[in-house]
């Protein structure tokens, strides 16, 4: 009792001090300013500009580099800057107010955007993760799972409710945050206030598949380790191009998923999904679904008008990553009887998403190899994470 009182009064006059580098970024930051022009403003005085990291597909970061080690992180959707301390070297002086200072090692993260943990794995880095936004039962990645079970890894809240005690209690440097924690922006202010400052990762607003991969080289920066991030991401792109030089199909393929009120979920046509499936040599059975401006990617719809639009589609995709899946033919019809009329559930391409697909941010490149396969009607011994229902 004695010691959760001192923690009590220590986390108190934390947010009175306001430690620093927390200030929250203006609302009305322009992002393009950002990502276009960010060499070209005055940092500081002491820092020398010396250049920008080249991106394929990524749109929103940028990591820039300055003499002496020093790297600036901007995620640009929000206009939010991360400069990164070299072991040994000081801080800047005459810092922007808005600038967050991460002082290397950088360690002690708090790890709540799950599709990152598996860009951390890759990257040799999940030491530097001493709280997860999961519980234990929750990872599909063994190594995340295996931490957690050692006691490397505490399960420190959901985004909504994180424990705020046990962060500051035990030194959290950094907050990993995905973009739902929009949804409660006075846990960003709560952690700030105790010095705990927040990165939130954009990946999924990508338009292309291949942005989301490359995040790997933003997280890759974070830790010092650009050059085992670029070599993972060249694994993706050859992956694609193999997956290019074939002949496209004029094949559709819807991919849904049957939620627990008996509607059909799907994704809308600006979504990376779809995208996937074109890359991938087919075609989104919904060429125009939804509003692209809205940032959503998916959408429901009664069973009625998947059945209208989608009854002829040569393939269908079930989702996995919500209910678990299903394991046959039998299950899915259990679900939603209708679907016994369609023309890929007569013809027997129906397939599955493995369980563990969502968790697996790397998985972009393999699942559209899977989705080529599928389509080519080739071997299936060697898919990754789809697999046909019987």
């Amino acid at each position: 009792m004695k010691r959760r009182m001192i923690i009590a009064i220590c986390l108190c006059l934390m947010g009175l001090l306001g430690l620093g580098g927390c200030s929250s970024p203006s609302s009305d930051y322009d992002s393009h300013y950002a990502a276009d022009s960010l060499q070209d403003r005055k940092v500081e005085s002491s820092l020398v500009y010396e250049g920008r990291m080249e991106l394929q597909y990524a749109e929103n970061f940028t990591v820039d580099y300055y003499k002496g080690g020093y790297t600036m992180l901007t995620t640009t959707m929000d206009g939010q800057r991360f400069l990164i301390i070299p072991e040994g070297k000081e801080i800047p002086v005459n810092m922007e107010e808005d600038i967050v200072v991460l002082r290397r090692p950088i360690k002690d993260l708090y790890l709540v955007a799950s599709a990152v943990m598996d860009m951390f794995r890759k990257l040799n880095g999940l030491h530097t993760i001493a709280f997860s936004g999961q519980k234990e039962e929750n990872w599909y990645i063994e190594e995340a799972k295996e931490a957690m079970a050692n006691g490397d890894m505490l399960y420190a809240g959901k985004y909504s409710k994180p424990d705020y005690e046990l962060l500051v209690s035990e030194g959290c440097m950094l907050a990993i945050e995905n973009r739902m924690i929009s949804h409660s922006p006075e846990v960003i202010e709560k952690l700030e206030e105790f010095g705990i400052p927040v990165m939130i990762e954009y990946s999924s607003y990508e338009s292309h598949p291949l942005g989301r991969v490359e995040w790997i080289k933003f997280f890759g920066a974070l830790l010092g380790k650009e050059e085992e991030a670029e070599q993972i991401f060249e694994e993706q792109t050859k992956i694609l191009d193999r997956v290019l030089a074939d002949e496209k199909t004029e094949l559709t393929v819807a991919f849904f998923f049957i939620t627990s009120n008996g509607l059909v979920q799907v994704r809308q046509s600006s979504d990376y999904v779809p995208k996937m499936i074109e890359l991938a040599g087919g075609k989104y059975i919904f060429e125009d679904l939804g509003d692209s401006e809205t940032k959503r990617s998916t959408m429901n719809m009664q069973v009625e008008e998947f059945y209208n639009n989608a009854k002829d589609a040569d393939f269908l995709i079930y989702n996995s990553s919500i209910d678990g899946g299903v394991p046959n033919i039998e299950a899915l019809l259990d679900k939603c009887e209708v679907l016994e009329d369609f023309k890929a559930v007569q013809e027997g391409n129906v397939w599955c998403t493995t369980n563990d697909m969502y968790q697996q941010s790397l998985s972009i490149g393999y699942l559209i190899e899977d989705i080529h396969t599928m389509l080519s009607d080739a071997e299936e011994d060697d898919m990754h994470y789809l697999f046909r229902l019987k």
